[in-house]
């Protein structure tokens, strides 16, 4: 008798996460992933991949909708603003997530209560530069801005974004200057840089490999530490001589104020698993992004880096926005 009660409680234990897990249903509708930035750029193409394989995980739809403008913050406004229960998340760049908040002086939201989930994926930014520019390294490019001191100009998907705020980063270590004109988005950028209206972009490999291998335009380094394995011949920004100029993009999945963790747990285990696929690295390979992963906390304490990166360039060139 005393072992088929031991046998029952303890069948009871190992039954209690299970029945937990299936007390909570979740998810038993359409989850809706939320990018604040234009369709068919990184980001979006990113949010669809890992949608993709959490629909075919969890048998409900996983709709991605743009939210652009603002830098952002139109999207991260409208998932913070969303009912924690998951079914409304926010695949974005860094801005809504670690760089906003030091740079505007008004949001309608507050980046530090997003729920953290997942990293997604890296990918390298590249010192991209029209074809007829008359330089073919960092160095050749610094002495060119000296000598055309304002002459020069470069673009970024906004004021405040991550390619806008890496060109600060590059003056001030420089002591250049350029002229800047905020776009849209990457694409648009890189148009005006064929029509020979913008010099200069700090973009991302993705953006900018086929014009790249098509002779289009020319790419002087890698603001990585590390050489972009699609891109094996060009050196880094330490070996061209700016050992201090790191500017990686990255994307991360967060959830509205309030998620519960352990929701929050099981979604990043969710996207760790489809992260792990192989033909999801070979899609993100394809788009020379790798991949990331890992718990909440770790997400958590890799965004806290990255706002003391972005925040020091933030006042060390004063860039406020309203």
């Amino acid at each position: 008798m005393i072992r088929i009660v031991f046998r029952a409680v303890l069948i009871a234990i190992l039954l209690v996460p299970a029945l937990a897990a299936a007390q909570s249903g979740y998810p038993n509708h359409a989850i809706k992933i939320i990018v604040p930035f234009p369709p068919g750029g990184i980001n979006d193409v990113l949010a669809r991949i890992v949608g993709e394989k959490l629909q075919a995980k969890w048998g409900q739809p996983v709709v991605v909708d743009d939210r652009t403008g603002a830098g952002g913050n139109i999207g991260a406004a409208v998932v913070a603003q969303a009912d924690p229960d998951g079914y409304t998340l926010l695949l974005s760049a860094a801005g809504p997530l670690a760089i906003n908040g030091g740079l505007y002086k008004h949001l309608t939201y507050d980046p530090d209560k997003f729920v953290p989930i997942a990293l997604v994926g890296s990918v390298p930014n590249l010192f991209i530069v029209r074809k007829d520019l008359p330089v073919n390294s960092v160095a050749e490019l610094i002495a060119y801005l000296k000598a055309n001191d304002g002459k020069v100009i470069y673009g970024s998907q906004g004021v405040g974004a991550t390619t806008h705020l890496t060109a600060n980063m590059f003056m001030t270590m420089t002591g250049t200057h350029m002229v800047h004109v905020p776009y849209r988005g990457e694409t648009l950028v890189l148009q005006d840089m064929l029509g020979g209206r913008v010099d200069l972009f700090f973009g991302n490999i993705s953006a900018a490999l086929a014009l790249y291998r098509a002779g289009k335009v020319k790419v002087l380094a890698v603001t990585d530490t590390k050489r972009a394995a699609l891109l094996p011949e060009v050196p880094t920004t330490a070996e061209a001589g700016l050992p201090g100029l790191v500017a990686v993009g990255w994307f991360a999945l967060a959830g509205p104020p309030g998620m519960k963790p352990e929701l929050a747990e099981q979604i990043s285990a969710a996207v760790n698993e489809a992260l792990a696929m192989p033909d999801v690295k070979k899609r993100f390979y394809d788009l020379a992004v790798d991949p990331m992963g890992g718990t909440p906390a770790h997400m958590a304490d890799f965004i806290k880096d990255e706002k003391v990166r972005w925040g020091d360039v933030v006042r060390q060139n004063h860039i406020v926005l309203e």
